[in-house]
């Protein structure tokens, strides 16, 4: 079978991404460069039984002359200069069409490179909603090479491109770009082959009026934010209910399946148990994401980096700094890779340093616990629910730390100029639904895959250690407490004891430092909580919130919101500073905060 191999290039938002997702579907995959973590995605596109187009969706860039790592990854790419990837067979340069100003010129760049290539017109139906008449076949010729009008979002919105990229096109050759004056082209071509309406589209402008707006704006935003994490908690409850009575049904099950011993109590309590008490949170995550991805979709969230802006530059944060710190909502992983887009090496520290402040989706699961064991249930001025409430501020108090962080840090590098936030804002839209879904398979996927790999490794060695060397004949006390894990978390209480953290926690943060949400699962292995009960998170819940005092609950609340994330986060850090210096500071000064933010709690609730 003979295999094209194209390349997807474009600015960002100028919807690369969504004609990626039209063409591949689900036949994608992800992975990372070697030697770097710019991610690299790849699908596969049949055209016959005997012919096939592996698909890359290259970072989106700007320009091929930076010093962006994304930039360079998406050159390097292109000519072949990435070890282990070949140069693409052909080119789809994928440009917006209600901004053609900034996105010509990239793709006059991508011609420079003298590869087969086209130009996909895209959002070509907004650009006619807005009055925007592109003269295509003039365009074409202008370029030196052909332009075909897509709409990604659209089912059959590719099926021009497809149609031509099934020719043979010729080589466009490579173009001398020593003395080229890329914008002064771009405005001859725009001059030539445009005819622009005489004002922007009327419902951009009245959008932004509203969502711009110096207080309007930031209000709408605050409730966005509210609304979101209170449906976090309200919408997600019936999932949740159907995967705890799957895992009790699974449970009793091979409970009753299986003869009593060591085995058995692996399965029931180790691995369905273990595992099950963290997948039970995949609906809030999805929710989560799911308003991420339909707020990015619709171009809101580069309007709520401006209107934040002014408030980051005076904490001493870029501005360029908000989209990576609102990736780590997520995830702090792509939050931190996301600061690469930040050319001030010293700004680029800053972010990086104040991103595991960001509430990532890993927390999320103890969060829902404690939440759900200390805080009631209960309606606040007949309309919000108070958990939803105590959720909203963790996040905020997590914002707060980040922008006090950075202040502090600010005052420190004292005279550094910080940069302003220069960022395209794209045409309002609707988000597209096969978009989005395919964003939550992708992150539901990952999930699922964390939960198979780290968290069933982890659970089942701390299950070993929780369960070994067994008390003997006559033991008087709990049989954990003779256990491994037992000793190790009598061996550290008395670190953590002026926090009010017995030793069940001590064994549990240890674990968490794994995978954040792996703790919720230690939990219930400490506990010896059995997932052949009908509801293994709902038997944990009272027990400790009788086990443990309201102060605890708080301290360990607060806990979560500055210790360090997951390993991996350390390792991101390393790889991307490469320095062991920046790894031990952001480790130094978030265990510090945590153990002072909660030892205060304590002492205030007790």
């Amino acid at each position: 079978m003979t295999t094209l191999r194209v390349a997807l290039v474009g600015n960002p938002n100028s919807g690369k991404t969504a004609l990626f997702n039209l063409l591949t579907g689900s036949r994608q995959k992800v992975a990372n460069y070697p030697g770097v973590t710019v991610e690299k995605k790849s699908g596969v596109f049949r055209v016959d039984q005997d012919k096939k187009w592996e698909i890359l969706d290259l970072p989106g860039a700007y320009s091929f002359d930076t010093d962006s790592l994304d930039e360079l990854i998406t050159k390097d790419v292109c000519l072949g200069n990435v070890a282990g990837e070949k140069e693409p067979d052909f080119i789809v340069c994928v440009v917006d069409a209600t901004n053609l100003r900034l996105h010509l010129r990239f793709a006059l760049e991508v011609r420079s490179l003298g590869i087969p290539m086209v130009v996909a017109l895209n959002m070509s139906d907004a650009a006619r909603a807005r009055g925007i008449k592109i003269d295509v076949a003039s365009l074409s010729d202008k370029l030196g090479v052909k332009v075909i009008e897509t709409v990604a979002v659209r089912k059959n919105g590719a099926d021009g491109l497809i149609a031509e990229m099934k020719q043979n096109l010729p080589n466009v050759g490579a173009i001398t770009t020593d003395s080229m004056d890329y914008h002064a082209e771009v405005r001859e071509i725009i001059s030539d082959c445009v005819v622009m309406p005489s004002r922007t589209s009327r419902t951009d402008d009245v959008l932004d009026s509203i969502f711009l707006h110096p207080v309007a704006g930031l209000l709408i935003l605050a409730l966005t934010m509210f609304l979101m994490f209170q449906a976090v908690f309200s919408w997600a409850a019936p999932f949740m209910d159907m995967i705890d009575f799957g895992i009790g049904s699974l449970g009793s099950a091979v409970e009753l399946t299986l003869p009593e011993g060591p085995l058995r109590d692996l399965i029931v309590e180790g691995l369905i148990g273990g595992v099950g008490s963290v997948v039970i949170f995949l609906p809030q995550i999805l929710l989560l994401f799911l308003f991420i991805l339909v707020l990015e979709e619709s171009g809101y969230l580069p309007r709520a980096a401006f209107l934040l802006d002014r408030f980051m530059v005076g904490a001493g944060l870029s501005g360029r700094s908000f989209i990576p710190l609102l990736s780590s909502f997520a995830c702090a992983i792509p939050g931190i890779i996301a600061t690469r887009t930040i050319q001030d090496p010293k700004d680029r520290i800053t972010t990086i340093l104040v991103a595991p402040l960001m509430t990532c989706s890993a927390r999320l699961p103890v969060y829902a616990l404690l939440i759900a064991a200390f805080i009631p249930d209960q309606t606040v001025l007949g309309l919000f629910n108070l958990q939803g409430i105590t959720l909203f501020a963790l996040y905020a108090a997590g914002i707060v730390s980040a922008l006090i962080v950075s202040f502090v840090m600010k005052r420190v590098r004292r005279g550094l100029h910080t940069q302003s936030l220069l960022l395209e804002l794209p045409s309002y839209r609707l988000p597209s639904a096969r978009d989005v879904l395919i964003g939550l398979w992708e992150r539901g996927r990952l999930f699922i895959a964390r939960v198979g790999t780290i968290i069933l490794s982890i659970t089942v060695v701390l299950w070993v250690l929780s369960t070994y060397p067994t008390p003997p004949e006559g033991w008087v006390g709990v049989p954990i407490d003779y256990s491994i894990a037992g000793r190790i978390g009598h061996s550290i209480e008395w670190i953590f004891q002026p926090l009010g953290f017995n030793w069940q926690i001590c064994v549990a943060l240890i674990p968490g430092l794994a995978a954040r949400e792996v703790a919720v699962s230690a939990l219930g292995t400490v506990y010896a909580i059995s997932a052949a009960v009908e509801d293994p998170t709902a038997q944990l819940l009272p027990i400790i919130s009788v086990d443990w005092s309201f102060a605890t609950g708080m301290s360990l609340l607060v806990w979560y919101i500055f210790a360090p994330q997951c390993l991996a986060t350390l390792a991101v850090i390393k790889k991307e500073t490469q320095s062991w210096k920046i790894v031990l500071i952001a480790t130094t000064y978030l265990f510090g905060l945590a153990y002072l933010a909660s030892l205060l709690v304590y002492q205030i609730f007790s």
